[in-house]
């Protein structure tokens, strides 16, 4: 079958270690099955292992890819949860110690077909193309639980998006203000700005403003170049929740905003198979849909991959097969 690898990492070049070309077929074990990709969501996750950005159980070469839309063995359009954990794990599987990612351990999604477990699939939401459903199980997922899981938010609260234009960052716009949230974002261009504000913010602003008041949660996906603002932008005994570092992982930190104003600072990744049912519903209810940046056929995602290396993404790239 046709795939989309990572050959070795090169933080230097990491595009340089993707390959495109003849990949084995899978060949799914007791309890797993093998879905027909239809559409598969590039994720920065994806550029973290080309430069070398990787978990301990990492294996190289592998196919690339976490999300993805497709036809189960049954030709039942399903969405693949790319969390894999222990079967016999009890409690939230991201925090298995044995849990790992599509495109980790095992291969990915950007190939014609994937192999994962049976338990990972759930059924396509109907009024969602599979371009748009493959959107939802990495970015989508993490924003949802960022917004209802990780921070004690409430309908009227102030939420501060850092970083207008990325995956995770345009569906936290569209998500708080279904949920019924006052939305800011920050954006780099005024072009980015506004598409946010049309995306649903009610106001934005440039990197480091002073905002008007304090808000009672950050939602955080960029790291170095914006934590501090966070740290200043949020009330006392408010919420910074944490799930990218796009900028940096390694930023200077004034502990004296965290413990003076008792700041709570809460990481997350992804979210469970619940989780992503919970948001299945909640897109159903308020009818929405993932900002598609571009779709490119699987064979062109070096372009793909490319636009995001250079920050030239609004929303998600998606690849079909």
């Amino acid at each position: 079958m046709f795939a989309i690898s990572a050959a070795g990492t090169d933080a230097a070049d990491p595009l340089g270690q993707l390959r495109a070309g003849e990949w084995p077929d899978p060949s799914p074990g007791e309890g797993w099955t093998t879905v027909t990709v239809r559409a598969a969501s590039l994720n920065r996750h994806d550029l973290w292992t080309l430069r070398g950005v990787v978990p301990p159980h990492q294996r190289l070469p592998v196919v690339l890819g976490s999300d993805a839309a497709g036809v189960d063995e049954n030709g039942e359009p399903v969405l693949v949860h790319s969390v894999i954990g222990n079967p016999e794990y009890r409690g939230d599987e991201t925090l298995d110690p044995d849990r790992t990612v599509l495109s980790e351990k095992y291969d990915g999604t950007f190939a014609e077909r994937v192999a994962v477990p049976v338990r990972n699939l759930l059924p396509k939401p109907s009024w969602l193309s599979f371009e748009e459903a493959a959107c939802l199980p990495g970015s989508w997922l993490t924003a949802y639980r960022m917004l209802f899981e990780q921070a004690p938010l409430k309908p009227g609260d102030t939420v501060l998006v850092q970083g207008a234009g990325g995956g995770v960052s345009t569906a936290l716009v569209a998500l708080a203000a279904a949920g019924g949230f006052r939305v800011w974002v920050t954006g780099s261009t005024e072009e980015r700005r506004r598409r946010a504000e049309r995306l649903g913010a009610d106001a934005s602003f440039p990197p480091g403003t002073r905002l008007p008041r304090r808000v009672d949660a950050v939602m955080e996906t960029v790291g170095e170049a914006t934590l501090a603002h966070s740290l200043r932008s949020v009330r006392s005994g408010g919420h910074i929740v944490v799930s990218g570092a796009t900028t940096g992982a390694t930023p200077r930190i004034d502990l004296t905003h965290v413990f003076y104003r008792q700041l709570t600072l809460t990481g997350c990744t992804l979210g469970t198979r619940e989780h992503l049912a919970r948001l299945l519903r909640f897109c159903a209810e308020h009818r929405l849909a993932p900002e598609v940046d571009r779709v490119l056929p699987l064979s062109r995602a070096a372009v793909g991959f490319r636009a995001m290396a250079e920050g030239n993404v609004f929303g998600k790239v998606v690849f079909t097969v």
